[in-house]
């Protein structure tokens, strides 16, 4: 009976300790960071009426924080150089006697090389929605105790059971097709009652969504992609966070998020952010308003904000060892705080990459947001590359329009001879869809020459490029009405009508889609000239546009030739005698077929050929 009493008191101590002590963000660190600062959020009932004491060699308590809400403390921690990898006690006290503590650990950092490896313009970026993919574990399509329990593939806004397991499962369908980089949509938490597996609502910023797996497997998913040779994109959100997040109604203070007198929407314009005529209102509802009612909008000028958003991204950065970050609304942001934000990102980890979502309308406003351009804000904004929309857009005039001076194979000519205005326009991300816009087999009507052109252009020309999932296969539907663009995958499920991960399960028109990107992006992965070689345009002539990929060093050269009209043409090559040099016949890539003379190409219509020169 004694036992059991002591027992009793025991676990009702423990218990009071759990309730006063919820969280502790971020969980854990490292040592040997650049930056030796490090503020740790705390959370729990009244927690602030507590004292905090710790003793660890090379780790100092410099100072204690207490905000306007009494359950929260934020603790500045100053880690030494020389501080050892260990465990100590954070002792939460009252009146000298000990009411909670937390054992806080500082790792050593990771020195394996295939960590952290970056991705480049010789990377081909595979973006998928886990929930969409693959289901490999059906046990957790539905969590008990989340606010969504329902799994319903009949319907685009409700979870449909893919998850990372269903990803690992097709690293091997991946590396096939030639895929080099892997961009999953968020996979940390998103418990909000409807749509919450797109993933940009997040509730947990430090926790992986149940229904996708947990930390541990997410961390599995990283090391098994490298084993194959494939990179990590880790897609983050600075701007908002779901209004189901653990924080969002038991915030820290009131500008924890941008407040207004009633809702406001953001206007989704960007040139207030750069427009030097701009007005004070049309940026701060640009940049504060909400995305959309169920995301509230993080106010970036709060230092704790800013805190706890980037030490967060550098402890997943280091936890799974990601090679690349793609941020999501970055024109929403606040410019100053995404600046320090890539400074001290960069600074942990200088071979991560980084690109920004810059859905806008002009290559000078995309350039505005690059690094190396001081002109629209009067700062760098230190931010890598951004996603290339007006690339995007200009390659679907190339595919649709009529040529005119300014119009169809103009237009894109024309967007590529201002890549004069980026730092380095090789970082840009290049794309034809994404999640959030009409599937391009469609934007071209599901024409497979059209496609088999478009397909080539994004896989020979500057920048990083990126296909979406299902774009292997011929997967078409238009984003508006009914969301279609983020069907399943065929296949992903069990008792599938067909598995279009093989062969077998595709049409023949699907092969000959798969087969053709399989074989442009397995020989990228090994033509120098493509991945990272210079790039000479010509002026369009007569309906045909033709550029060159080439190492200035010397090695194979390239030879890109794209006819968009309804006529076979013939293309005289004399002009092109300053890239061509001595070259007299070629391999055609795509065919394997051998040309043995180089002075007039025969061009099929609406067909891009891609020739190494000899």
């Amino acid at each position: 009976m004694k036992k059991f009493i002591i027992l009793f008191f025991l676990g009702l101590s423990l218990n009071t300790w759990a309730q006063q002590l919820e969280r502790v963000e971020p969980m854990s660190w490292w040592v040997g960071m650049k930056n030796p600062k490090l503020q740790l959020l705390v959370h729990g009932n009244n927690i602030a009426t507590l004292e905090v004491q710790l003793s660890y060699p090379g780790v100092k308590l410099v100072q204690v924080h207490k905000v306007e809400n009494p359950n929260y403390l934020f603790i500045d921690l100053e880690i030494a150089n020389d501080a050892i990898a260990g465990k100590f006690p954070i002792l939460f006290t009252k009146g000298g006697k000990k009411q909670a503590q937390y054992i806080y650990e500082l790792k050593n950092r990771t020195q394996s090389i295939s960590r952290v490896q970056g991705v480049s313009n010789k990377d081909l970026i595979y973006l998928l929605m886990p929930d969409r993919f693959s289901n490999g574990d059906p046990k957790n399509d539905v969590i008990k105790g989340m606010k969504e329990t329902q799994l319903n593939r009949d319907s685009m806004y409700y979870r449909h059971g893919g998850d990372i397991q269903g990803v690992i499962n097709k690293l091997d369908y991946l590396k096939d097709l030639g895929v080099t980089a892997i961009w999953m949509t968020p996979e940390i938490e998103n418990d909000m009652p409807l749509a919450s597996y797109h993933g940009y609502a997040a509730t947990d910023h430090y926790k992986i969504d149940p229904r996708y797996g947990t930390l541990e497997l997410y961390k599995t998913y990283v090391d098994k992609a490298h084993e194959k040779g494939l990179k990590v994109i880790k897609d983050i959100v600075h701007n908002h966070m779901g209004t189901g997040h653990w924080f969002f109604n038991d915030m820290p203070m009131k500008d924890w998020v941008n407040q207004w007198p009633a809702y406001t929407q953001t206007s989704y314009r960007d040139e207030p952010v750069m427009d030097p005529h701009a007005s004070k209102a049309d940026q701060k509802k640009m940049l504060d308003g909400w995305f959309v009612p169920s995301m509230s909008d993080f106010n970036q000028r709060n230092p704790y904000v800013q805190n706890y958003l980037t030490q967060n991204h550098i402890w997943w950065v280091e936890y799974a060892g990601i090679d690349g970050l793609r941020l999501d609304t970055y024109p929403y942001n606040d410019p100053d705080y995404m600046r320090d934000w890539a400074v001290k990102i960069k600074a942990e980890f200088p071979t991560l990459s980084i690109f920004g979502e810059t859905l806008v309308n002009s290559v000078a406003a995309q350039a505005a947001f690059t690094g190396g351009n001081t002109v629209s804000r009067g700062f760098d904004t230190e931010l890598p590359g951004i996603t290339d929309a007006v690339l995007k857009n200009a390659i679907y005039e190339a595919l649709n329009g009529k040529s005119g001076w300014t119009d169809g194979i103009f237009r894109l000519y024309s967007t590529l001879a201002q890549d004069f205005l980026y730092q380095n326009a090789d970082r840009n991300v290049i794309f034809m869809d994404n999640h959030d816009m009409s599937r391009f087999y469609s934007m071209i009507n599901e024409d497979i020459y059209k496609y088999k052109s478009g397909m080539a252009l994004l896989l020979t020309l500057r920048g990083i490029p990126q296909i979406y999932y299902g774009t292997e296969i011929l997967m078409k539907n238009y984003s508006n009405p009914d969301g279609l663009v983020r069907s399943d995958f065929p296949g992903g499920w069990a008792k599938a009508k067909s598995d279009k991960f093989t062969a077998a399960g595709r049409s023949s028109a699907e092969n000959e889609a798969w087969n053709f990107i399989r074989t442009l992006a397995n020989y990228r992965k090994n033509s120098p000239a493509l991945q990272s070689g210079k790039m000479m345009q010509y002026v369009p002539e007569n309906g045909i546009y033709t550029y060159f990929r080439y190492l200035p060093q010397g090695g194979k050269t390239v030879m890109i030739i794209i006819n968009t009209e309804d006529q076979a043409k013939s293309l005289e090559t004399s002009r092109f005698e300053e890239r061509m040099g001595q070259a007299n016949s070629a391999i055609n890539v795509l065919t394997n077929e051998k040309i043995n003379s180089l002075k007039t190409i025969s061009v099929p219509a609406k067909t891009t050929l891609v020739l190494e020169l000899n």
